[in-house]
């Protein structure tokens, strides 16, 4: 019989080991059961927001992550769109997240998944409390008022064990085995598409390419696929490419001409080989909840989508930075089950409104631009819908910015709800993701927090502070202070006092002392 762990992970992609590692890094101990070996060498999730990259900041291996990097900085996350083919005289090079920047503590990144899956797994082996099972395969789960256990098998043996832990969470993918076993059910749009993922090589394409300015991905807008894209991606500059594209529902490796398609895409001819070609559905699957009792369930277990804007893996990460703190938390006795129901609370309405109102309405904001507009029926106006067009591809970046307003655990206005809607802004707003400032020292904020909570208190006296590090006490919170002027770049803030969660999102602020430092805090930690 194995040892009893703290928390079982199922699935060890690059959700499942992000989160072996935040929980490690709090002191809580996991074992992790992946069955796969190595990492799947397919160039999925390559576009990192700035904050994910904060999170592998905190995870210690920003520099690592950053070096891992296979193109050169001179190309951007961003990317050409094109009318009908890459050959077309119709194209913009929209700006897209790096127009955010300055509001988050790291730039964005990009390389390929497994990559990034690389640098997570070396931290993983660092941490002396996380035992990872690769290789392994989960397959029941039980669980009782006392904890859970997993049957988990050898991959082609007979070799079988038996694991036991206060907790468990699923991040085995779209068809979760974890979400399965215990009833989790979920919907979404089934848009009753085929999908091809090509990865090929071709110095000619990037030669032919070269008309257009430096760019990581490569979309065209055909009119005869409503909506849907067709797009290359630059895996590293000069040969290795990955495609997506519509194709017919009968379509198999053996029956269909993929290099004629991707030439079509081009609108010229090019040289190509192939190492790999994949199906994949276009739907958007989100689970109606994220937690049955001791099992929770993060990642594409929890919500799948289309490759379309790079909110998948990114959704992912901000799961396991959502749900690590708040389950080591209760695991360390200074969190409630209340705490742990936020997750669903928090990160559930975050996908529900990615998916409706930014994936789903994207497809349809493309397929009704192109049924409407041709430069075949009337060139002048379809130039200057395409112009339009192109001009509201920033205001979308500007106005992705998940926040949890309506959370029970945040002091936010009255009538807040958590929404992948927001707007970027350098001004505290409970609810949002911390914005970054210098602090008098020269160092930045982020570079101060705590693991766990922490207050930044600007000009306050010595009475407010004592009163939050005396709640902090009375509940057992952890709690850094961190004192420094309110003057230059954090006037930006308008706040004074701010509580910084462990996910560096604003729990509170104000900009005078508030008249019970008890009440503010326990809200934060459930514990109202």
């Amino acid at each position: 019989m194995s040892k009893r762990h703290q928390v079982i992970i199922v699935g060890g992609g690059p959700v499942g080991v992000a989160l072996a590692v935040e929980l490690g890094q709090r002191g809580i101990d996991c074992a992790l059961v992946e069955r796969r070996l190595e990492p799947q060498r397919i160039p999925k999730g390559q576009n990192l927001t700035q904050r994910s990259v904060e999170h592998f900041y905190f995870w210690g291996v920003l520099d690592e992550l950053r070096a891992a990097r296979m193109l050169p900085p001179e190309y951007p996350m961003s990317g050409i769109i094109a009318y009908r083919d890459l050959n077309s005289e119709y194209w913009y090079a929209p700006p897209l997240r790096e127009i955010v920047n300055s509001y988050y503590f790291q730039n964005n990144e990009r390389l390929p998944q497994y990559l990034g899956e690389r640098v997570l797994r070396a931290r993983m082996a660092q941490l002396a409390n996380v035992e990872a099972r690769f290789g392994w395969r989960a397959e029941t789960i039980e669980q009782d008022t006392d904890g859970v256990r997993v049957v988990v098998t050898k991959e082609g043996g007979a070799e079988r064990d038996i694991l036991d832990a206060d907790y468990l969470i699923g991040c085995d993918g779209g068809h979760s085995t974890v979400r399965q076993q215990v009833g989790i059910e979920r919907a979404g749009a089934d848009f009753n598409e085929l999908m091809v993922l090509a990865l090929f090589r071709s110095r000619e394409l990037h030669e032919r390419l070269k008309r257009f300015p430096p760019r990581s991905t490569y979309r065209v807008l055909d009119p005869d696929l409503h909506g849907y894209w067709q797009f290359f991606g630059r895996v590293d500059v000069g040969e290795s490419w990955f495609f997506h594209s519509p194709v017919p529902a009968d379509t198999t490796r053996d029956n269909y001409d993929f290099h004629g398609l991707l030439q079509k895409v081009a609108g010229f001819s090019f040289a190509c080989d192939f190492d790999y070609v994949g199906f994949w559905d276009l739907r958007i699957a989100v689970a109606e909840k994220y937690q049955v009792g001791r099992v929770f369930i993060a990642g594409d277990a929890a919500h799948s989508h289309p490759p379309y804007g790079a909110y998948g893996l990114n959704n992912g990460l901000d799961d396991v930075v959502n749900l690590g703190w708040k389950l080591a938390a209760k695991l360390k006795g200074w969190g409630s089950d209340a705490l742990l129901q936020t997750y669903t609370e928090e990160r559930r309405p975050i996908f529900q409104e990615t998916a409706e109102d930014f994936i789903e309405a994207g497809i349809r904001r493309d397929k009704e631009f192109l049924s409407r507009y041709s430069p075949d029926r009337d060139r002048s106006e379809f130039e200057r819908a395409w112009n339009e067009h192109a001009n509201a591809a920033a205001p979308r970046v500007l106005t992705y910015e998940p926040n949890y307003e309506g959370s029970p655990i945040v002091l936010g206005p009255p009538g807040g709800v958590s929404s992948a809607h927001g707007s970027h802004t350098f001004k505290v707003r409970a609810g949002h993701h911390l914005p970054p400032q210098l602090l008098s020292s020269g160092r930045n904020v982020f570079e101060v927090l705590g693991p766990d909570f922490t207050l930044l208190a600007f000009d306050i006296d010595d009475g407010t502070v004592h009163a939050f590090a005396a709640a902090a006490r009375a509940f057992g919170v952890p709690l850094k202070i961190v004192r420094d002027t309110y003057r230059n770049g954090r006037q930006a803030y308008e706040a004074r006092l701010i509580l910084v969660r462990p996910d560096r999102y604003v729990a509170w602020s104000a900009l005078s002392p508030p008249s019970n430092a008890s009440a503010i805090l326990g809200k934060a930690v459930g514990r109202a």
